[in-house]
């Protein structure tokens, strides 16, 4: 059986099990919206380092998400959905501004010199997600990992949340005895308390924000940790999985499970309190995942996080929006993480003035079919990517890649010898944009940029030809484990 077969079959099976046991309240409740007011609330569910064979519905056979799988079942899955680039921090860059986060130089993740640095974070003239939002009268918050600011004028706070619990760095302990990993959680700007378990605290975060702000459009930010290294959980969480050897597996899944769980009891409240039908719900993750250092699974795909093979970048999407969107429709719409913003500034009725993102509105609704974009671009120092209809265009130092999507998923026949015209007109195109892009303002934090001339462009060579790699060699940014 294929592996888009098998997801079809896994996608039926999920829709079967979400109509038999629906979420408890979910009965649909929603009170009449203010007369005139068709803005939705808008909440952005994102997992970080999420393999795209991570979830049910996604392929995964050894998970349990059944929360995540049911949103799909809900809603709308997108399986050519893409993050903005390979690693977390300009990522999310590109999620809060719904831009090329390479237009700002914004383009690698920060070290400890940029924690005091006054260049480091979205420039100001960058208007943020939440500050367009908040233009149109929302209540605003964010839960978790900041990580593209830490100064005074680039937190939370100060780029459009009305409420921040969370941190600013890019990994934390998940829990207060955690062998690795900071503790230094913020509420606002003041240090707040470690609690218990980060995954389940940033969910009742959303929870009482949404139960305080029903009554207004509110849009809410949950920017989860998990499943970001260090490996930690809690012992309800680990005993779910106490009949799995790997301790670093067994680990991971009890992640993911506190994970889905969380994002079962955000959904939950959404529906108890009657707003499904004026919430658009969306689930992705902020890159692919680093298998050799979580045990993330990327399903059929060649890469890891920090490669711009599709295992680094290509992520599981979902869109729910009750009444708006259709449920348990999947489809090959070739979208990106700026395109998020998009939908949201969209639906909002907010400015989308200098967007790169599009609105993927008519392609989940079914109105319009095809890619929202003709080209999507992606660079990270040595590395770089192409993605063009059904043809993918990877860079690897002084390399260059092709592949056919389409019948290759998992990036295995290099097509470039076989088809020079198109390696060539492709490679101008992304020439052509990525000198029109800014230079990186901060160098990276792993070794890509200072590796021997060949070591970047073998370990991409490795993982197209199936070989084993030592990607931490390469790829390890530092931080907790």
């Amino acid at each position: 059986m294929t592996w888009r077969n098998r997801l079809r079959g896994i996608a039926i099976a999920v829709l079967a099990t979400a109509m038999a046991a629906p979420v408890a309240g979910a009965r649909d409740r929603t009170p009449a919206a203010p007369e005139g007011d068709d803005r939705p609330n808008i909440i952005i569910l994102l997992a970080d380092d999420l393999g795209y064979g991570d979830l049910g519905v996604q392929g995964g056979r050894d998970v349990a998400t059944p929360n995540i799988d049911r949103l799909a079942a809900q809603g709308v899955r997108l399986t050519d959905y893409y993050a903005n680039h390979p690693v977390c921090a300009p990522s999310r860059a590109a999620l809060m501004t719904g831009r090329y986060q390479q237009r700002f130089g914004f383009e690698n993740n920060p070290g400890l010199a940029q924690r005091t640095a006054t260049d480091f974070g979205l420039p100001r003239d960058e208007p943020t997600l939440p500050e367009r939002l908040k233009a149109r009268g929302y209540a605003t918050a964010m839960n978790g990992k900041w990580h593209i600011g830490f100064t005074e004028t680039n937190v939370p706070t100060a780029r459009g949340f009305d409420a921040f619990y969370g941190f600013l760095d890019g990994a934390m302990a998940y829990i207060p005895d955690g062998k690795t990993g900071a503790k230094a959680m913020l509420r606002g700007t003041s240090p707040a308390p470690m609690p218990a378990h980060t995954t389940e605290a940033f969910a009742d975060e959303a929870v009482a924000f949404i139960e305080a702000h029903k009554d207004r459009p509110f849009f809410i930010y949950e920017s989860f940790n998990a499943v970001h290294a260090p490996l930690q959980s809690t012992d309800r969480y680990l005993a779910r999985y106490a009949d799995v050897k790997d301790p670093s597996r067994r680990t991971y899944l009890a992640m993911l499970a506190a994970l889905d769980d969380a994002v079962g009891k955000i959904v939950d409240t959404v529906d108890r309190e009657g707003l499904g039908r004026r919430t658009l719900i969306v689930f992705a993750s902020d890159n692919g995942g680093p298998t050799w250092q979580t045990t993330s699974a990327n399903g059929p795909l060649a890469g890891v996080k920090g490669l711009t093979l599709e295992g680094g970048i290509r992520t599981p999407a979902i869109f729910r929006w009750t009444g708006r969107l259709p449920q348990a429709r999947t489809i090959p719409t070739v979208a990106m993480e700026f395109d998020v913003t998009a939908t949201a500034l969209k639906a909002a009725g907010a400015s989308m003035e200098g967007l790169d993102g599009v609105d993927l509105t008519p392609f989940l609704t079914g109105a319009k079919a095809g890619d929202a974009h003709d080209r999507l671009y992606w660079r990270a120092g040595p590395l770089g990517a192409m993605r063009e209809g059904r043809w993918k265009l990877v860079k690897a130092e002084d390399a260059y890649f092709l592949f056919d999507l389409r019948s290759d998923i998992g990036e295995r026949h290099d097509l470039a010898s076989a088809d020079p015209k198109r390696l060539e007109r492709m490679k101008s195109e992304w020439g052509a944009w990525s000198a029109s892009m800014a230079p990186p303002r901060w160098g990276p934090l792993n070794r890509t940029a200072s590796a021997k001339p060949g070591a970047v462009r073998g370990l991409v060579e490795d993982y197209i030809a199936r070989r084993p790699v030592d990607a931490k060699a390469l790829l390890y940014g530092g931080g907790p484990e």
